[in-house]
């Protein structure tokens, strides 16, 4: 299996070198290609034997899947040029969420599906987002679940859900990271070495999701389990409640609001208007 990947930047070349590091392909299987070459040659560096192609376009030859890596305003550019040398048994796989299905299928010849991946998939670990085209087989679904199960946790949702799960599932380390550094710094200013405080939190938060996932519980039931009446967690607990309620449904708003203005922009990239 040959896959080709367009676009080296963050997500291309964790995905590249994922996908390596847990062995389901080989660098020789790998193609891909950037505008930037600085990024494509640090990708060989880093996993030699991978094909660097000259161009998009050759970046699809011959490859079952190509992942395309790219921002939202680069589509309409990348697919004009690679639509007329894809054929209708390759699978195009999107990893941005404002650039919708349908638009895709009605631009390129091929099958089509979005993944959202995350950056702890770089490490083999939490989900990926999946959303399957209308011309992907049972087969290439399975076969693209197996890949992704390689590197995460695949999960299916529905592309009209795709901003809220990415909050959780892609955006969430970023804003759980701003938290927990906030905690921190806090524990550095009682005393506490920065490294040793760094340590500790991490292992709190790796346990944290452990329990969540494995025991089953829930957030609330992990809350009961670890603050008794009239503790020092329950205070502590009575503080941050106070101080972020609502937050993260302002951080949503926020996060759809920009989903919105780019889904506008995709479109009028994609399709642009003649006006007369």
């Amino acid at each position: 299996m040959k896959i080709g990947f367009i676009g080296t930047g963050n997500m291309g070349s964790l995905l590249i070198g994922a996908f390596i590091r847990a062995g389901i392909v080989q660098p020789t299987q790998v193609i891909a290609s950037s505008r930037t070459l600085s990024k494509l040659r640090a990708c060989e560096r880093e996993h030699p034997g991978i094909q660097i192609a000259s161009s998009n376009r050759q970046a699809t030859v011959g490859a079952k899947y190509v992942f395309l890596c790219i921002k939202p305003l680069d589509y309409r550019e990348v697919i004009e040029e690679i639509a007329p040398a894809l054929s209708a048994d390759q699978v195009v796989v999107s990893i941005t969420s404002p650039v919708m299905l349908a638009q895709l299928e009605e631009l390129l010849p091929c099958k089509v599906a979005k993944v959202i991946p995350s950056v702890v998939n770089s490490i083999g670990s939490g989900a990926s987002l999946v959303m399957w085209g209308s011309r992907l087989t049972q087969l290439d679904r399975v076969e693209l679940h197996q890949l992704l199960s390689a590197i995460s946790r695949p999960i299916e949702i529905e592309e009209s859900a795709v901003r809220a799960a990415s909050d959780l599932s892609s955006c969430g380390p970023a804003f759980l990271a701003y938290v927990l550094e906030d905690f921190i710094v806090a524990a550095v200013l009682m005393g506490m070495d920065r490294e040793t405080a760094t340590e500790l939190a991490g292992e709190m938060m790796l346990g944290t999701a452990r329990l969540l996932l494995e025991r089953p519980c829930t957030p609330s039931e992990l809350q009961a389990m670890v603050a008794v009446p009239g503790g020092i967690t329950e205070a502590a607990l009575q503080v941050l409640r106070k101080s972020t309620r609502g937050v993260f449904t302002q951080v949503l708003n926020t996060t759809h609001e920009k989903f919105t203005e780019d889904l506008d922009r995709v479109d009028s990239s994609l399709f642009p208007r003649e006006y007369t």
